[in-house]
């Protein structure tokens, strides 16, 4: 399966249509978040209507820059995997939105718990199957990245990212994880076996990335990533 990974548009909608034969190309799409212009919420409406043109199949949760409210925009769409656990073709998809506190000032700022509070839903499904491989055919989506190498950084040396979500990671290894958010952290890296991606924002700088993956005898695994900028 070929997913194209993008986050952070920030309503520049313009960029979308550069990318048509991108989007012909991909079997799916994970969006990071951040739909919406920082401070205008508004904004992330519009931009999210114009992704949905693009391709229908479509795994998104809520940034840092996005309201609450607009949650329910998402799911009428039915493009948000905020806090759900949903399967397509084998993989399975589990979202948690929002940013770590920082500045406060931005709409959807909370705790590490919290976020981390989204991911229960798979905990849930492996502890009422007692079936471990899920975690070998899923993908996580957080806006909030992990501190993982430089992908969390905003200046190359502070971190941003969340302790709880690594350890997280470590301790179950799905097969990918998605972030978004630290515009600076634009990257591929690993915790252990799992992939970590920070696409980058796809509004401010035209960044994107590839991911392959591939069913094996033991679930699924990635197979090759590929950062872009259009």
């Amino acid at each position: 399966m070929k997913i194209l990974v993008i986050s952070d548009l920030h309503a520049h909608n313009e960029v979308l249509d550069k990318m048509d034969d991108l989007f012909q190309q991909a079997d799916a799409v994970i969006f990071g978040g951040d739909f919406a212009e920082c401070f205008k919420p508004e904004t992330g409406k519009g931009a999210l209507e114009a992704l949905c043109t693009k391709h229908d199949t479509f795994f998104s949760v809520l940034g840092n820059c996005d309201n609450i409210e607009f949650l329910g925009d998402m799911e009428e769409r039915d493009v948000s995997i905020e806090k759900a656990l949903v399967f397509h073709q084998g993989l399975a998809f589990a979202g948690a939105g929002g940013g770590t506190f920082f500045t406060g000032k931005t709409e959807f700022e909370r705790s590490e718990d919290e976020i981390l509070s989204d991911f229960n839903i798979v905990l849930n499904s492996v502890k009422d199957t007692g079936d471990e491989s899920l975690w070998k055919s899923l993908i996580l989506v957080s806006h909030n990245p992990p501190i993982c190498g430089l992908l969390d950084s905003f200046d190359g040396e502070h971190h941003a990212g969340s302790q709880k979500f690594t350890d997280f990671i470590k301790e179950h290894q799905p097969v990918a994880v998605v972030c978004g958010h630290i515009h600076e952290g634009t990257g591929i890296d690993k915790i252990g076996d799992t992939v970590v991606i920070n696409p980058g924002s796809l509004g401010e700088k035209g960044t994107y990335v590839w991911l392959e993956v591939e069913k094996n005898d033991k679930g699924w695994a990635v197979t090759n990533t590929q950062l872009n900028t259009l």
